[in-house]
């Protein structure tokens, strides 16, 4: 029986055009969304490069301006931006801190048309200020990114819905319904098979049309071939629990508009609703501390230190002896008060920030543990994950470059307190920013897991339709 279901299926689809077209419309979003995320990721790397070129430029012309005074020589600049200052080198000259995209960074916009990909700390920056947001497109951000995991999440299921959502209840209404429960088959063993050959005539389409993609992009999918496996891993589970959903639908519903309706419910369910509301919980539950407040705080403290830069600046040079090596000769500048002042301050609005971190952690640990509920927020994180674009990769870059700008002022500060000029053969000791990626996790378990969510519900299927044939009897078609 399942060898015939299989041609007769076989043979139904190609003469209702259903492979021939969903081989075009796959081909074309696949193709479509995979060109879009290039193009981000090409933008991506221009914007970084173009950063970087600019620092190669300022350095050229900072060299030029020290071998001209270290010769002796007159410099048409102004006086307080010669880079034998350390502070105008922590201000004019900073490195660029970029978080490169990946290989698979085109897959899903993610977090990345919120937050930018590099920064440049200064000497006199706050590590509170680097907040790393960028100006977007409101109406982008409304509709969102056209990307892979955009055709994946929303569309997909769309596509699975019109494939599936009649296979049934075509036969009832085409009156072969009866000759169908005839045979020694039982009804859900027989849509349960249908829905079987579908999935696999689309899952092949899709395969194909992701190897043609990432072909005609240039994508060496086979250098990354780990990442493009739990991809197609995580597309087929989540293929497989819409199809378990239609299966209990076409069980269970009955006419064709009907079974529309409710598969489309089920769309909005868990696609555009469940996500909703979980958001709107984890900021009701925890929320932010009020960003308006902390700056008014800074702005009060500053305005507070200010009037205790001198007491402020002894105790600093009390704490930190190295740094008063030449106290005796050294005149206390700006820099020199600024510098100890800004320690005071970070301690200080450390507790503030502590509450930001802590209750985006508490927002986080809260989706992790209820993403579940809908799969679609489950597969949307796991490919963001996959991009390297999600809120923890972010929050990861962010780290480091507050660590790195850490590192930018406990290099130059020994330099200003020490009275020492910045020469040409400090250059090369400039600190470097190296961007560490985020470890991978394995994104199988995800798969996995959505796996066992479709057996249940098709084993659902098959215990709670025992009767489905013999009412399928008694109706009249």
């Amino acid at each position: 029986m399942f060898s015939y279901n299989f041609k007769y299926e076989l043979k139904l689809l190609l003469r209702s055009k259903w492979i021939q077209l969903l081989s075009i419309i796959l081909l074309l979003l696949f193709g479509f969304s995979a060109y879009n995320g290039k193009e981000k990721v090409i933008k991506r790397e221009a914007d970084i490069t173009a950063a970087k070129n600019e620092v190669k430029e300022n350095d050229q012309m900072m060299l030029q301006l020290l071998d001209s005074v270290e010769k002796g020589m007159q410099v048409s600049v102004s006086r307080w931006t010669i880079p034998t200052s350390p502070m105008v080198i922590g201000n004019y000259y900073p490195r660029v801190a970029a978080m490169q995209p990946q290989a698979m960074t085109f897959i899903a916009t993610g977090q990345s048309d919120i937050f930018t990909h590099y920064v440049k700390p200064k000497v006199t920056g706050d590590d509170f200020a680097l907040n790393f947001t960028e100006m977007t497109s409101p109406v982008q951000l409304l509709f969102g990114s056209f990307d892979l995991s955009f055709v994946i999440v929303y569309l997909l299921p769309l596509l699975i819905i019109a494939f599936s959502y009649n296979v049934l209840s075509s036969e009832k209404e085409s009156g072969s319904l009866r000759l169908l429960a005839s045979q020694p088959i039982r009804v859900q063993d027989w849509v349960s098979q249908k829905l079987f050959l579908r999935f696999f005539w689309l899952s092949l389409l899709i395969i194909l049309s992701l190897c043609l993609t990432f072909l005609i992009f240039g994508i060496e999918w086979f250098s990354v071939f780990n990442s493009f496996l739990s991809l197609v891993a995580i597309i087929l589970a989540y293929m497989l629990f819409w199809f378990a959903l239609a299966f209990l639908v076409n069980l269970w519903v009955g006419d064709s508009a009907k079974n529309a309706i409710s598969l489309l419910g089920l769309w909005v369910l868990f696609v555009l609703l469940a996500p909703s509301v979980l958001n709107q919980l984890s900021t009701t539950l925890y929320p932010m501390p009020s960003r308006t407040l902390m700056i008014n705080e800074m702005r009060e403290l500053k305005a507070e230190v200010s009037k205790k830069q001198d007491k402020i600046l002894d105790n600093f040079l009390r704490d930190h002896p190295e740094y008063a090596i030449n106290d005796t000769t050294q005149t206390r500048g700006f820099y020199h008060r600024y510098m100890a002042s800004q320690q005071l301050v970070k301690q200080e609005l450390n507790p503030v920030l502590t509450g930001y971190e802590n209750q985006l952690q508490k927002q986080q640990a809260w989706l992790e543990k209820l993403k579940w509920i809908s799969p679609a927020i489950t597969v949307q994180e796991s490919l963001n994950k996959m991009a390297g674009a999600s809120t923890g990769d972010y929050e990861h870059f962010r780290k480091q470059v507050v660590d790195f700008a850490e590192t930018w002022r406990s290099f130059l500060t020994p330099f200003l307190y020490n009275n020492k000029d910045f020469t040409q053969k400090d250059y090369s000791a400039l600190p470097q920013f190296i961007f560490q990626p985020k470890p991978k996790s394995s994104q199988f378990v995800v798969s996995g897991i959505l796996l066992i969510v479709s057996m249940l519900l098709f084993g659902v299927g098959f215990v709670l339709s025992k009767k489905v044939k013999e009412e399928m009897m008694l109706k009249p078609f």
